[in-house]
């Protein structure tokens, strides 16, 4: 285990609160499953083909990719687990390969945490508990407890912007854990982007709008997003390809200047779309500065950026590349300049707007196919 990992868990004073005796909190009676049983979502390879489990590129990825993509592929934005348990609470302990445990302008919930949804009667994802890291040398995590008898349907979400090299999920002694029920045949929706689709600033992981996306559309998404490393580059077209889709959403015009806009949009796009001539493929606009309105230069980039955009998608259609679809980034963010913690990366509310506006274009592409 390399020095920098360490065991991250809820601090024991806050288990009173959650509701959850404190011998179980003490794993007298707590049974632990590995996630990896349970199944792990969102991954666009096999397990075998990583390096470790809860990575987001494949091994032979590294040394293909800059380092700075590689490094962060190391991240587990994205991933899920999905289970079943009849138990009147649930535990998780997990360890990070990152003692950066948080950011300045995103809380360690969102960084290094998990967050925990269910199954309501209509069936739909809600919201359930968000557990949050610290180092206080724990040794369990009680992240809800007091819960209705029967059956439920679990989605776990896993760290944003930090590494999880174990995960354990646990109850009581005499609840049920298993696998959930295999999902649909529905294929993954892949979004490649910068440090927004990898989720900065969510304050919890299921606040990013991939998140969002995957619980509203039911459906498998695999999150691509490189902070500060979404260029377009030629080999992630061929990596994105590998993904058997339902749809590729593009959205990496925030890393880009308008004269790299211009310059990458062709040759990446006419790159996957060889080598996947029938899956819908979304370019998006980079999302407004949300302080555009009132700084001339961020408007500027914006207007450039979308105008680049623009003519590459116009291009592409009159040489004859179909399924292309576009969307715009005025409005990603809403505005009243409320959507964004320092004019680029959305809040909570920035990324529910972002989800609404990709749900509108998603859902009749993916009503198109499996």
């Amino acid at each position: 285990m390399p020095s920098s990992a360490r065991v991250v868990l809820l601090h024991a004073a806050a288990l009173a609160t959650l509701g959850v005796a404190a011998a179980a909190a003490r794993g007298d009676d707590v049974a632990w499953t590995d996630a990896r049983a349970l199944g792990v979502e969102g991954r666009g390879w096999a397990e075998s083909d990583l390096a470790a489990p809860f990575d987001r590129l494949p091994h032979k990825a590294q040394g293909v990719v800059r380092d700075a993509v590689w490094s962060l592929s190391r991240h587990s934005a994205g991933l899920t687990v999905r289970f079943v348990a009849a138990t009147p609470a649930l535990h998780l302990r997990w360890r990070l390969t990152s003692a950066e445990l948080a950011m300045k302008h995103m809380p360690a919930t969102g960084v290094s945490g998990l967050d925990l949804y269910a199954r309501d009667g209509r069936g739909a994802w809600r919201w359930a508990a968000c557990a949050a890291p610290n180092d206080a040398g724990v040794a369990q995590a009680a992240v809800i407890g007091g819960l209705a008898a029967g059956r439920r349907e679990w989605l776990l979400f896993l760290p944003l912007y930090n590494g999880v090299e174990a995960l354990e999920i646990g109850v009581p002694e005499g609840a049920t854990l298993e696998p959930a029920p295999p999902a649909g045949p529905g294929k993954p929706v892949v979004f490649y982007g910068t440090s927004i689709t990898h989720g900065a600033c969510a304050s919890r992981p299921g606040m990013c709008h991939t998140a969002i996306l995957r619980r509203r559309l039911d459906r498998p998404v695999v999150n691509l997003g490189f902070s500060g490393s979404g260029r377009m580059e030629g080999e992630l077209a061929d990596l994105l390809a590998e993904i058997d889709a339902a749809a590729y959403v593009i959205d990496c015009c925030p890393n880009l200047a308008p004269a790299d806009t211009a310059a990458r949009t062709g040759p990446f796009v006419r790159r996957l779309r060889a080598a996947r001539p029938d899956v819908p493929i979304l370019l998006v606009e980079d999302r407004r500065y949300t302080d555009a309105w009132i700084r001339e230069s961020q408007a500027a980039v914006n207007d450039g950026n979308h105008a680049a955009l623009a003519a590459a998608f116009d291009g592409l259609v009159a040489e004859g590349v179909t399924g292309l679809h576009y969307l715009s980034g005025d409005l990603l963010l809403g505005d009243d300049a409320e959507g964004a913690v320092d004019a680029s990366h959305p809040t909570d509310l920035g990324f529910q707007r972002q989800a609404a506006a990709f749900e509108v274009l998603l859902r009749p592409l993916l009503r198109g196919g499996p």
